[in-house]
């Protein structure tokens, strides 16, 4: 971690030209992300006769990673929705010249005292799920409502007709699974088949689509209050309904599946978030994404199996759900695809 200070201490004089003596004081990894390197950093300077020190987040891009991701999407996400008043992380600086830690990264602002809660606990918000939840579920309305353009991620993010969103993400994550499967997946091939033959209805509008919002992906005070959304890597313009399905994903809710992440009933959390996009829920659509949202998760764990099983990432996070999620997300889509036509459209 040593040379890591000292580099970062490095960019951070070159980045703030006019302070002086500017050194990176801790350097810690923070494991548990498969897609990009993170680390905490406290970095102390002096600007005149004042002295500054701030705790610093960095994302860097891995030599190996489960997804084949952009940080500058990521960044630009912080820097959108930062400035409109969702809590994210402050984004300070985003670098994709190699010489300064061979890879690309950015370096956001630290969002201390709070915590980020596994949702593989039975109950991870304890007290405080509720009020967490309608926290968690009108954000994410907040998210879908925003314009892309009035954002400044037209351009950025690839645009897509409404009628083409569900056929870019299914083609996308088919061919992970096409590319990373070590064993054939009839359950995961049986559901692109259906999807193919009843594609949702197209959304009303195509917004910014989060990817990876989820219980565990947010940081939250004693309060209860949440303070950060983070994992913006797999952000994208889309159908609103793919980040809802997600979200209510029964996998994040553990012992709970119809208290979506282990915080509110599935109803009330639908309701809440129509509140917040000004949009009612297409039954008929939600249900798709939700098959969707099993597929994608399944194309992610198999990716993570992969990198794990041929040793190009050895971290044991990727070991679990390419055993545990894989198993969870089949019987999950076995039991859509098998249930009764009146209850498809729930």
């Amino acid at each position: 971690m040593e040379e890591l200070k000292r580099r970062v201490a490095a960019y951070l004089q070159h980045k703030m030209p006019d302070v002086m003596e500017v050194t990176v004081t801790s350097a810690a990894r923070i494991h548990g992300g498969a897609s990009r390197e993170t680390y905490r950093l406290r970095a102390r300077w002096h600007d005149g006769d004042t002295s500054h020190e701030r705790g610093l987040i960095i994302r860097r891009d891995p030599t190996a990673g489960l997804l084949e991701v952009d940080c500058g999407v990521e960044f630009a996400a912080y820097r959108a929705f930062h400035p409109i008043g969702l809590p994210v992380p402050e984004p300070l600086f985003l670098e994709t010249d190699p010489q300064w830690l061979e890879r690309p990264f950015f370096i956001m602002a630290e969002v201390e005292d709070c915590d980020a809660a596994s949702p593989m606990t039975a109950e991870p918000y304890g007290p405080h799920a509720a009020k967490i939840g309608r926290q968690f579920f009108t954000y994410l309305g907040h998210i879908a409502a925003q314009d892309p353009a009035a954002l400044g991620l037209v351009g950025t993010l690839a645009p897509v007709a409404p009628e083409a969103c569900w056929q870019r993400e299914l083609a996308h994550w088919e061919q992970v699974i096409d590319t990373d499967e070590v064993r054939p997946q009839p359950v995961a091939r049986a559901a692109i088949r259906w999807m193919r033959r009843n594609p949702p209805p197209p959304p009303t509008k195509v917004t910014v689509v989060h990817g990876d919002y989820r219980s565990g992906n947010f940081l939250f005070d004693a309060s209860g209050d949440i303070q950060a959304i983070l994992d913006w890597e797999m952000c994208h313009l889309g159908d609103p309904l793919e980040d809802l399905a997600w979200a209510i994903d029964p996998l994040w809710a553990m012992k709970t599946p119809d208290r979506p992440g282990g915080m509110l009933p599935r109803d009330e959390a639908l309701r809440i978030w129509e509140a917040a996009t000004g949009q009612r829920v297409d039954p008929v659509a939600l249900r798709w994404w939700e098959i969707f949202s099993h597929v994608k998760g399944l194309a992610i764990w198999i990716s993570a199996g992969k990198e794990y099983h041929s040793g190009t990432n050895m971290d044991p996070i990727l070991a679990f759900p390419s055993w545990y999620c894989t198993d969870v997300h089949n019987r999950l889509i076995v039991a859509k695809l098998a249930a009764p036509h009146e209850e498809q459209a729930r």
